[in-house]
């Protein structure tokens, strides 16, 4: 058995890592490391530098939470999963002494007796005392470290019954000596001398000097730490809702989470209502101009009485606006980033948007249109926030028909919230009240959005909330009728990357004739077929989610897409050319990328970050626009998803080269992969009357797929917003060409078929009584109408295994004969 070498960098978790380190923590480690090494000489004993070793960890990281100590069973230090005795070890910790380099492993040669005797503590506790809650166990004599990940145990030893019989024999007295040193030499130096298996290692040595980089700094910090060698959750765990983050949040909505079995978000009791709050501010203005009520096209989806729809509407144009300035803040912290943290960058506080009609500028005059469009005012005002291109930037429906944000109060004033994240001059939690957006502002910059993951030493402790973070929000605040539901992070990675790794084996077995039966078995193949044709099969993989909810399986899919093309070697720029030292994968369910053993931060100035970040962006708009499909019932989830997939695409956007480094990439229309409908219905048969479609059927399929085709590849790139509404009307037009000759099934729609021929007859009346009953009928007819274009609208994008009614939801799928072959995959939760 020999060891496998994992260097501090390659051993931590990505998301972790990427985490700033407050100044105040490092100063403190850099305090106790000095300590440490003042201390410890090369003739110490091995109880010095055990004593040493405890007082490093316990100084800096174990003290409050969590009891280290020498274990009764002979274990030189454990660290315990809590604070108190009867908690289950965690960490086992076997130290040697400098001078004894007999019994201490070395990278080369790992049968030795600190080896031995670690092993047989952790079997001792896996087995005998059934603790299954082992993260970690450590060789150390104080310079060289190897920290062992207890999976590695787990599989090599507790997993082989042979093994695993021979320490229960031993252990029970049924061999020849229950002597440790027989164990040691009889059992374990055999089976780790004939074993040709490698068990992973984290090695590093240190020294006085060790952390005079502010690289080894972080990371050395990270590794000793209880996130680490506990695995316990962090800032930015995707698994993990900040809840700090997410109750304020609430509170300057205006709403609170209820406490029972399903928590549903709903409007606060009256007693705790605050004026200044953006959902009581909307209720204020609709309950001031009521006739805002009558503008709305369908007032029942909303709610039957007046209260409920006042809260529903009010709270859908709430989470559209918190949207759009959460995706700003994001941009904003992009924007900083890439100009060396250069703070008037910054566009979000109360001196550029002073008020409502200051953000009503920002969203419409500004982020929706091109920088030389707009106003010479507007230009010098906001000149480096860039045009984007994104819908999420033209008005709703609900915002035309209704209440705009400059109407809202910009007077008001919001208590601040009894646990609030600000901070007054002393460090204590402010106090008072505040101007709502000022509060909103203060509020969101209290945290770091940073999207690059550069870890780095942070003079202010800011918790990051990463657009993993985010979607958990999203998804919570989006189920508030229901009760949420959202899947933690360790599932989606998991299911996503089940499900997309034997579609992609599938889908180049089926194309290139292999027999592949695993992702190293298809590298291996890949190195014979044209990069540019691997890519262009890759990229004809259909994936789609028909439960979309907030879009965490899309992102789920998108991340491990773009981290397979990197395991396969085929992810290279527009040319073809491939990276050097540079590997994207998946951790925490977020995308990493890695370049030369650093997390890679784009600098627009350096010609390899700006091709490496052009091409993520690339990828992954090839991917979003081909590859990946959504459907929901519930319009605000279909919003959330297509906003959650922009905020991936804003995540690597970059500087153009044409603008000459002044202008971010354009996003493209992305939405129209992600449908509203409903996908537990059939509405139209799969094959036409008898499973069989007529020649001149097929042949108006194939006409208005081909025509389709066309227009959605216009509509994801066009830029005009004139045209986009145009390119929306063809495809409008076209979809309902192909319901005009299509076999419907769906009963309510046959019968508002039926209505709707029955009430365009020509009724002759002869008498008074016959044109009254004609009336009667035509405005009951009228009423049927309407009642079953509601149901059918409800209806309206179908899309289920169980009916595969694929053709009317995505004609993209379609091929140019207008054949079906379906999607490779579908992930996400059954709807």
């Amino acid at each position: 058995m020999n060891l496998e070498i994992k260097t501090l960098f390659q051993s931590l978790n990505k998301a972790y890592i990427a985490l700033g380190l407050f100044i105040d923590y490092a100063e403190w480690f850099k305090t106790n490391y000095i300590t440490f090494f003042d201390t410890i000489k090369p003739e110490d004993s091995e109880e010095t530098i055990k004593d040493a070793i405890n007082k490093l960890l316990t100084n800096v990281f174990y003290n409050e939470n969590f009891l280290i100590k020498e274990n009764f069973n002979d274990i030189d230090l454990a660290i315990y999963n809590g604070k108190v005795v009867n908690e289950r070890i965690g960490v086992i910790i076997e130290t040697k002494s400098l001078q004894n380099s007999n019994e201490m492993i070395s990278q080369s040669e790992i049968n030795k007796k600190s080896f031995h005797q670690l092993l047989q503590y952790y079997l001792e506790e896996r087995i005998i005392h059934k603790n299954s809650q082992i993260k970690h166990l450590i060789i150390t004599n104080s310079i060289d470290w190897f920290i062992f990940d207890s999976s590695e145990f787990e599989k090599m030893f507790y997993q082989d019954k042979n093994f695993h019989k021979n320490y229960v024999d031993w252990y029970g007295g049924k061999l020849i000596s229950k002597h440790k040193d027989w164990f040691y030499n009889e059992i374990a130096k055999p089976f780790i001398e004939n074993s040709q298996e490698k068990i992973v290692c984290t090695y590093f040595q240190l020294s006085k000097n060790f952390i005079d980089t502010e690289k080894n700094l972080i990371e050395l910090y990270k590794i000793l730490s209880p996130e680490h060698l506990l695995k316990l959750p962090f800032q930015n765990d995707s698994n993990y809702l900040n809840l700090e983050f997410y109750n304020e949040l609430l509170h300057l909505m205006g709403l609170y989470e209820t406490d029972d079995n399903i928590a549903k978000i709903e409007r606060l009791p009256q007693k705790r209502r605050n004026k200044g709050s953006l959902l009581e501010n909307i209720i204020a203005v609709l309950e001031k101009n009521e006739e805002m009520l009558s503008h709305i096209t369908d007032l029942q989806e909303f709610g039957d009485t007046n209260e409920e729809q006042l809260f529903s509407i009010s709270l859908e144009l709430c989470i559209t606006w918190v949207n759009r300035i959460l995706f700003l803040k994001l941009l904003e912290s992009q924007i900083v980033r890439f100009n060396d943290d250069e703070k008037d960058f910054a566009f979000l506080h109360s001196q550029k948007i002073g008020d409502f009609e200051d953000l009503r500028e920002l969203f419409f005059d500004v982020l929706a249109i091109e920088p030389e469009e707009r106003t010479e005012m507007l230009q010098i005002k906001y000149k480096a926030i860039p045009y984007l291109n994104s819908s999420l930037f033209e008005q709703s429906l609900l915002e035309k028909e209704c209440v705009k944000i400059n109407q809202l109060n910009s007077h008001l004033e919001i208590p601040i919230f009894s646990a609030t994240v600000l901070k007054n001059s002393n460090g204590k939690r402010q106090t008072g009240n505040l101007p709502t957006l000022e509060y909103i502002f203060e509020f969101l910059n209290s945290y770091n959005f940073a999207s690059d993951h550069k870890s780095a030493i942070q003079k202010e402790n800011k918790t990051l909330i990463n657009s993993a973070v985010l979607g958990l929000i999203f998804e919570k605040i989006n189920g508030y009728k229901e009760g949420s539901f959202f899947t933690p992070g360790q599932i989606s990675m998991y299911i996503c990357r089940e499900t997309i790794r034997k579609a992609v084996l599938q889908k180049f077995n089926s194309k290139y004739s292999l027999h592949c039966e695993n992702i190293e078995q298809l590298y291996n193949q890949l190195i014979k077929i044209d990069i540019f044709e691997a890519n262009k099969t890759f990229n004809s993989i259909k994936i789609c989610d028909p439960a979309v909810g907030s879009g965490h399986f899309l992102v789920s899919t998108l991340n491990e897409l773009i981290a397979m093309k990197s395991e396969l070697g085929i992810l290279c720029d527009a040319k073809g050319k491939m990276f050097r030292n540079t590997y994207c994968e998946v951790q925490n369910d977020e995308l990493f990328i890695s370049h030369f053993g650093e997390i890679f931060v784009y600098k627009y100035k350096d010609k390899e970050c700006q091709r490496i970040q052009e091409t993520i962006f690339n990828e992954k708009q090839i991917l979003i626009e081909n590859c990946l499909f959504g459907v929901d019932i519930n319009p605000k989830s279909v919003h959330i998803c297509r906003l959650r997939l922009w905020i991936e695409l804003l995540k690597n956007a970059f500087y153009t080269q044409k603008s000459n480094f002044k202008a971010l990439e354009t996003l493209p229309n992305i939405d129209i992969n992600i449908k509203c409908g409903n996908s537990l219905v059939s509405r139209y048969a799969l094959n036409g009357k008898n499973g069989k479609f007529s020649n001149g059927v097929l042949q108006k399929i194939k006409k208005i797929t081909e025509e389709y085709k066309i227009q959605v590849s216009l509509y994801k790139n066009v830029l005009d917003r004139a045209a986009k509404r145009e390119i929306n009307k063809n495809i409008s037009k076209l979809k309902s060409d192909f319901e005009s000759f299509i076999n419907p099934t769906d009963k309510d729609y046959l019968e508002l078929k039926k209505k709707r021929a029955e009430r365009n007859q020509v009724f002759i009346a002869f008498s008074l009584e016959e044109k009254l009953e004609i009336e009667k009928k035509v405005a009951q007819l009228e009423i049927d109408i309407e009642n079953l274009e509601a149901i059918c609208q409800h209806k309206r994008v179908t899309l289920y295994l169980r009916a595969f009614e694929w053709r009317f939801a995505f004609p993209e799928v379609l091929d140019d004969e207008g054949s079906f072959e379906g999607f490779d995959a579908v992930v996400g939760n059954p709807p």
